[in-house]
């Protein structure tokens, strides 16, 4: 908070947020704290997106101006009209963030609107954010000084003048400069004009931090050469933002090393995910780790089973002592049996005195959400498998009760109840609930599927393979197709898909990694050719290799 500005009793309180350039995890965390606690949010539609998640379901955002002001109903706020709406706001005792894409000293423009709060005794603060001019070329893998301590200077060339591009002319400085893709060319000239030499390095980068960023490196003198054979331009796009870094020391050279980013094994791939979002929470954040931008796509959905007596005499036996183990191999038997909990009005205390297993990672973190640590998760393979070779044999000595209770979905197998009768032990199987197939993916979806709009589609069971072509449709055959084990495989392939993944051991990271391996190879093939990096979903004759991981 700004100590020097007196706070009317009636007004409210602004806090002026920078979003960063464009990758939503370069919020810092006081923009979080902040989005969190407001009341009004007022966001450049560029960064409406990255910080809409981080508030309130009950936030107020009055401003939904889209970048196409021609677009714009009379009756809809401009982003000209954002002081009045901040202020407006804040006279009316509210808590307001105005978030702006970069950095609200650098990038946002919003003085005018510090200044109007400062006149009114309106109290605000400034939390900073990643500046495009700096975050950009990070991402970009172009680093803005060396070890000699370059001077850094920067300028937009929508507003620089002839002074200014005559001082960066005659400067050895590595120059950031903010401008339009159609406008680069403009600009390298504006510096060779001034003095730079022709040869001078340069890169530019479009969508900067975001998945659809992309990079050339030239130089001044060839820079408009390099973007038409790119295809880039002519473009109707030619007016999207971009970042160009100039200078003979500005690390161009080296960024087939330092491209950290758009080197990623999976970088820009659409990935489908046929799980619920919730079940694949996990999941999406590793893909987005190998750069991959996941889509989830339930293909079941779960309902309660059709006969709740045998449940019910199992959580009530579970309250009484009938039990010494009750074992959860999936998250939804975790809510399925949280559920009839809360409706008895039970709580997580009722499983005191009682053993509790889990078959995995995902379903243990359920449970600690419910309230209860797991006595026994596997350490090796997550699967039924894998928990019966951790299960302790039934000790009449050391274990009073022989009996287990086994919520599970109505068409789970048999393996884990055989394998515990096998340990000694006594089953009680309880239908907790059944899946039944999701229903259809909006049409959008649906023509991404068939029509190769995916780059890839991750199969963790026989039974997403069925519901996600009986709901949607068969992936085009550009689309890669990775599968957790033989048997998806062999329902892929009954189904006409040509699997190019298979992990190597049932788990749903593993065959993230093994595609994002596949992804890498793909890549490393591309650049050893000689050809451009392109996604399976840009359908480039012979891009696509048969390899199982």
């Amino acid at each position: 908070m700004n100590p020097t500005v007196p706070n009317h009793s009636a007004s409210g309180q602004v806090t002026f947020l920078g979003a960063g350039p464009g990758d939503p995890g370069l919020l810092t965390l006081r923009a979080v704290e902040a989005l969190a606690s407001a009341d009004v949010l007022i966001a450049d539609p560029q960064a409406l997106d990255v910080v809409r998640v981080h508030a309130r379901a009950q936030v107020d955002t009055p401003l939904q101006a889209s970048p196409d002001e021609a677009s714009i109903p009379a009756d809809i706020p401009t982003l000209r009209d954002t002081a009045n709406l901040v202020m407006a706001a804040a006279r009316a005792g509210k808590r307001v963030v105005r978030a702006v894409t970069g950095d609200p000293g650098l990038d946002g423009y919003v003085a005018e609107e510090m200044l109007a709060c400062a006149a009114e005794g309106i109290v605000f603060e400034v939390v900073p954010g990643v500046a495009a001019a700096v975050g950009v070329p990070a991402y970009a893998g172009v680093p803005l000084r060396d070890a000699q301590g370059t001077d850094v200077r920067f300028i937009d060339a929508r507003s620089a003048d002839d002074r200014c591009w005559a001082e960066l002319g005659t400067s050895d400085a590595t120059a950031v400069v903010s401008t339009t893709l159609d406008s680069v060319a403009a600009a390298a000239g504006e510096l060779v004009a001034a003095g730079r030499k022709p040869d001078t390095p340069l890169t530019v980068t479009v969508a900067g931090t975001t998945t659809r960023q992309r990079t050339w490196t030239a130089t001044l003198g060839s820079v408009a050469q390099v973007l038409k054979a790119a295809k880039v331009l002519p473009s109707p796009d030619g007016g999207q933002p971009v970042i160009a870094v100039v200078g003979e020391r500005c690390a161009a050279a080296q960024r087939d090393q330092l491209s950290w980013f758009e080197n990623k094994p999976l970088f820009g791939w659409r990935v489908l995910v046929p799980r619920t979002k919730e079940q694949a929470a996990s999941l999406s954040d590793q893909l987005v780790a190998y750069g991959a931008v996941p889509h989830e796509v339930p293909t079941i959905a779960v309902e309660p089973p059709r006969t709740p007596q045998q449940m019910e005499r199992a959580v009530k036996g579970l309250v009484t002592g009938r039990y010494e183990w009750i074992a959860f191999t999936s998250v939804n038997a975790v809510k399925a049996v949280r559920e009839k909990f809360e409706e008895y009005g039970l709580d997580a205390r009722a499983f005191a005195g009682i053993k509790v297993a889990a078959v995995g990672e995902q379903t243990a973190k359920a449970l600690v959400a419910f309230g209860v640590k797991p006595d026994l998760v596997p350490g090796g393979e997550q699967s039924a498998a894998g928990l019966l070779e951790d299960w302790p044999p039934y000790d009449p000595v050391f274990d009073p009760i022989d009996r287990v209770f086994l919520p599970r979905a109505d068409i789970a197998t048999e393996t884990l109840v055989a394998g515990l009768i096998e340990l000694g032990w006594e089953v009680d199987d309880v239908t907790a609930y059944r899946t039944v197939r999701a229903s259809p993916p909006p049409a959008e979806t649906r023509e991404a599927i068939k029509g190769g709009g995916f780059d890839a589609v991750l199969f963790t069971s026989s039974s997403t393979v069925r519901n996600l072509v009986g709901i949607a449709g068969k992936p085009h055959n550009v689309t890669v197709i990775a599968c957790i084990g033989p048997a998806t495989a062999k329902t892929a392939e009954e189904h006409g898909l040509r699997v190019d993944v298979m992990s190597p051991e049932p788990s749903v990271h593993k065959l993230a990694e093994a595609l994002a391996d596949f992804g890498a190879a793909r890549r490393d093939a591309a650049v050893e050719a000689g050809d451009p990096v392109t996604r399976p979903s840009e359908r480039r004759p012979g891009s696509r290799r048969r390899a199982r991981s």
